[in-house]
C-alpha cells in the first residue's frame, strides 16, 4: 500500500477532478462509498475468488465479519437495489474510491487500488453501452492521454462456445479464467483434459485471438455456425462499435472476440483500456444486468472504473517541483504583529490563494533577512513582512523570494523590496486581487 507524496497527491488529484468534471458533463453524480460493510451483506455481490482476497476483520460490537471493499461495483449495486438513490431510472453515478484486495508479494499490483469509474443504471439497449464507452473515451482525452486503445468483446459469445463444448462446471470455471488471461497454453490444456470435440476446441482456442476490426466479427460469426446464442451477442457487439464509429471513435477502439472480464457478473458487453508503455490494462468494465438483482430487482446496468496509478504511469507527467512554489505569499512578522499577521493572511487567501504565516523571534533589524530565508525555506513565491522599523499604518514590506537561477540553496542574498499598502494587497476588486498578484 503505497504512500503518495505531495507532489504526486497533487497531480493525483487533479486527474481525479478532471476525470470528476468529465462525468459530470454527462450528467454523473458523484457518490462517496464506505469503506467497509459487513460481509453477509455485500457477499450476495462478490464471487468465491474475489472474496478469497479480501481482508476481514470482526465487528467488535457485533461480533458478525466485516470486509474492507474489494470491489465498488458491488456497493453501487447494493445502494441502488436498497432504494437508497431513488427509484427514478436511469440513474448515473459516479465515484472515486479505493479498493483493497490481497496480492502476493512481487505480485506487481498495489493491495490499495485508487479507482474513479462510473456506473449506468437502467438502460438496457446498445445505446446504454455505447454511452458509457464514448465518455470512457473522452474522459482520457480529457485528461490528455496521447495514445490508448479500447477492447471491446462481449462475454456471452465466449461463455456460450464454452457452454455447448460439454465442459464439466469446474472445468468451464476453469477455462473461463484462463480465457481472461489469454493463457492460451492452459486454455487448451483443459480443453484436452475435458476432451472437448476438436471442432469445438478448435473455435475455443481461435476466438481470444481474434482481435482486429471488422473482419474479426466476420470470422466470429463463421464459428457461430448459425447459433442463435452465439449470433446474439456478435449483434450487440457489432451494434456498439457501430456506434461508436459513427462517434468518431473507430481509431480508439479493437474488436477482441475473446474478451473475458475476471468478474463472473459480466454478462453482456465488456472492454479493457490499454496504454504503451504499462503492461496492464489502465482500467475496464463492461455489462452486469444481473447483478443488481442479487441484491433486490434486476436492473439493466453498465460502468468502468479507471486505476489512477496506472493512469498517472501512461501520462508520464513531468517532474515540475523545482518550477512550482508550495506557497504564493508567506506573511511574516514579530511576535508582537501576531493579530495582523494572523489577518493578512486570512484575506490573502479569499483570493483562493496558497498563504502561510509565520512569527519570527529576534531582532527587527534582522526582520527582513529572516523573512526571506524562511520564505526560501518554504519555497515561497513571495514574502509579505510586517512590523519592520519605520513601518506605518498598514504599510507592509513585499518581497520576491523566488531564488536566482532556480537555486534553493539557502542563500539569503536580499533582493529588491517592494513597500506597499496591506489594503492594496488585499484589496476586494478583481482588478487589485490581480495587481496584488503580480506585485514584484
Amino acid at each position: 500500500m503505497a504512500t503518495i507524496l505531495p507532489h504526486a497527491a497533487k497531480q493525483v488529484r487533479r486527474l481525479e477532478s478532471k476525470l470528476l468534471h468529465q462525468l459530470s458533463r454527462w450528467g454523473y453524480e458523484e457518490i462517496i462509498l464506505p469503506t467497509f460493510e459487513y460481509l453477509d451483506v455485500l457477499a450476495p455481490g462478490l464471487e468465491a475468488e474475489l472474496l478469497d482476497t479480501c481482508y476481514q476483520f470482526v465487528d467488535r460490537t457485533t461480533g458478525r465479519t466485516l470486509l474492507l471493499r474489494p470491489d465498488a461495483t458491488a456497493q453501487v449495486a447494493r445502494t441502488v437495489a436498497m432504494g437508497l438513490v431513488g427509484s427514478t431510472l436511469p440513474q448515473r453515478l459516479s465515484y472515486r474510491t479505493s479498493v483493497f484486495r490481497y496480492e502476493p508479494e512481487h505480485a506487481g499490483r498495489g493491495r490499495e487500488i485508487f479507482q474513479v469509474g462510473a456506473e449506468l443504471i437502467g438502460v438496457a439497449d446498445a445505446t446504454g453501452d455505447s454511452e458509457v464507452l464514448a465518455m470512457l473515451i473522452e474522459c482520457l482525452h480529457a485528461v490528455g492521454l496521447p495514445s490508448f486503445t479500447l477492447a471491446l468483446g462481449h462475454v456471452g459469445f465466449m461463455k456460450g462456445l464454452m457452454a455447448k463444448s460439454g465442459l464439466s462446471t469446474a472445468g468451464q470455471r476453469r477455462a473461463e479464467q484462463a480465457a481472461a488471461k489469454k493463457d492460451l497454453p492452459r486454455l487448451e490444456e483443459i480443453l484436452a483434459s475435458e476432451r472437448v470435440a476438436k471442432a469445438t476446441a478448435r473455435a475455443i482456442r481461435e476466438a481470444p485471438e481474434l482481435v482486429g476490426r471488422e473482419e474479426v466479427l466476420a470470422r466470429a460469426k463463421k464459428l457461430a455456425a448459425g447459433d442463435p446464442v452465439l449470433n446474439e451477442p456478435l449483434e450487440r457487439l457489432s451494434q456498439v462499435y457501430q456506434m461508436l464509429c459513427a462517434s468518431g471513435h473507430r481509431d480508439s477502439v479493437l474488436l477482441d472476440v475473446g474478451e473475458f472480464r475476471g468478474f463472473d457478473y459480466y454478462d453482456g458487453v465488456v472492454f479493457d483500456v490499454f496504454a504503451p508503455g504499462v503492461g496492464s490494462e489502465l482500467g475496464g468494465g463492461g455489462r452486469y444486468d444481473h447483478l443488481i438483482g442479487r441484491f433486490g430487482r434486476p436492473l439493466p446496468s453498465t460502468g468502468f472504473a479507471v486505476d489512477m496509478d496506472r493512469l498517472f504511469r501512461a501520462l508520464k507527467l513531468p517532474d515540475d517541483r523545482e518550477n512550482v512554489p508550495r506557497l504564493e505569499y508567506l506573511v511574516v512578522g514579530p511576535r508582537r504583529a501576531n493579530r495582523i499577521i494572523a489577518e493578512a493572511a486570512a484575506c490573502l487567501r479569499q483570493g483562493a490563494r496558497r498563504v502561510a504565516q509565520q512569527t519570527i523571534a529576534g531582532s527587527e533589524e534582522l526582520l527582513q533577512r529572516k523573512a526571506l530565508a524562511a520564505g526560501r525555506a518554504q519555497q515561497a513565491e513571495k514574502v509579505v513582512v510586517i512590523g519592520l522599523p519605520g513601518q506605518r499604518g498598514d504599510e507592509v514590506t513585499l518581497i520576491d523570494a523566488r531564488p536566482v537561477n532556480g537555486n534553493r540553496n539557502g542563500d539569503v542574498q536580499t533582493p529588491p523590496a517592494i513597500k506597499t499598502s496591506l489594503s492594496k494587497l488585499i484589496g476586494s476588486t478583481d482588478a487589485a486581487r490581480r495587481q496584488a498578484k503580480g506585485l514584484a
